[in-house]
């Protein structure tokens, strides 16, 4: 089996589960309480928000933890316009983000909230000029992701954020598939608000974070215990908590060796991808995308029965979001650069990580091949040179 779906989860990685499982045996204790048991748990549990902090650049006080990416996004958005409540109602956000942000933004409009989708290009990129022009006076929040989940297409956050900070409105970035793959500086990128997902870089699922800027407040979205500070109150996930720690510390010490290898891969896949198969193409900007990340279209083929055909032949890829892969609905940010609906539902993502090896990449472009010919073979749709 090559396993090519790390945009949906990625497998957590030896040195995480080892640095785990103390703290779900003999470390159990609850970090709330007093007793040598809660204190070795509290002391794990600050350690794993200082490595949190140090690969994106921030302090350890900025840095909260959650049940993952979806729960960090609807607390930056839903505590951010909470605690600004009377200033304004406007939210900008763009057309291609992820649904924790999307479906967040869609139930606020029914709350009395305006909401401005950006569109964006067909290389997937949010147009500066668009974003002036969409600021207002009551605009109170900017909700833009870092990189696209889909099409790995990556963002000018740096000056979106200072666009933000010029005007004086809080800046938050879904950075749950940058975060362990790119660079990501908090500092450098100018943002307010920032979410964190640990199964998406080698860690556990069901725990994630979210940096807010020191002096940035927001209203909880969960009330209870005192627990993060009064901002995410519940007994808090120590053997999560440690993993994700654990995970972003490995990937701060291994960034730049991971980054050129996973791309080396990437263009490997994507120059044979496109070179040996008829009207194949590449979906997002050519360059400015996540290095692990390779999303396809294929004229006249149907996604799902193309990702069937590859799981039979013992390749794990997707047609996009996992989070929607129950929808029959063609992806909302395949629409938005522009595909036609027909198109759209011919995509495949692959998304690698660094266990993928050059031989997967040879064998996968050989098993794509056969199973898109196969497909298009039986396809009355399909027209060889595209007459």
């Amino acid at each position: 089996m090559s396993y090519m779906d790390h945009s949906a989860t990625s497998p957590v990685d030896p040195e995480v589960l080892e640095a785990m499982l103390p703290y779900f045996k003999e470390s159990f204790g609850n970090a709330s309480t007093l007793y040598s048991l809660g204190r070795e748990a509290r002391t794990a549990m600050e350690k794993a928000r200082k490595q949190v902090a140090s690969l994106i650049g921030a302090r350890a006080e900025e840095v909260y933890f959650t049940s993952g990416g979806t729960e960090s996004d609807n607390l930056a958005i839903k505590g951010t316009i909470s605690r600004l409540k009377g200033k304004g109602n406007h939210i900008i956000t763009s057309a291609i983000e992820h649904p924790a942000v999307e479906e967040t933004c869609k139930y606020l409009e029914k709350n009395g909230y305006t909401v401005t989708y950006l569109p964006v290009g067909e290389d997937g990129i949010v147009k500066m000029e668009d974003l002036k022009e969409s600021t207002r006076e009551d605009t109170i929040l900017i909700t833009i992701m870092h990189a696209n989940n889909e099409i790995g297409t990556i963002q000018p956050i740096k000056e979106i954020g200072a666009l933000a900070r010029e005007k004086g409105i809080l800046f938050h970035t879904d950075a749950v598939q940058s975060v362990g793959k790119i660079p990501v500086n908090v500092e450098d990128m100018n943002v307010d608000l920032l979410s964190i997902s640990a199964h998406k870089l080698h860690g556990p699922k069901g725990v994630g974070a979210l940096y807010i800027r020191k002096g940035v407040r927001i209203d909880p979205l969960f009330h209870g215990g005192g627990h993060e500070r009064g901002v995410r109150p519940g007994t808090e996930n120590i053997p999560g908590i440690v993993g994700l720690g654990k995970a972003c510390q490995l990937a701060e010490e291994n960034l730049y060796e991971n980054m050129e290898y996973v791309a080396s891969l990437r263009d490997q896949l994507i120059k044979g991808v496109l070179g040996s198969i008829e009207q194949s193409f590449l979906n997002g900007h050519p360059t400015k995308r996540l290095p692990n990340n390779a999303n396809f279209r294929f004229s006249s083929i149907e996604g799902e029965s193309l990702i069937l055909q590859l799981d039979f032949k013992g390749i794990n890829a997707s047609t996009g979001s996992a989070c929607s892969s129950n929808k029959l609905e063609p992806s909302h940010v395949l629409m938005a650069i522009g595909l036609e609906e027909v198109d759209a539902h011919g995509s495949l993502r692959i998304s690698l990580g660094k266990e993928n090896t050059p031989k997967d990449i040879d064998s996968s472009i050989v098993v794509i091949k056969e199973v898109v010919e196969r497909l298009r073979s039986m396809s009355p749709l399909w027209c060889p040179g595209g007459n």
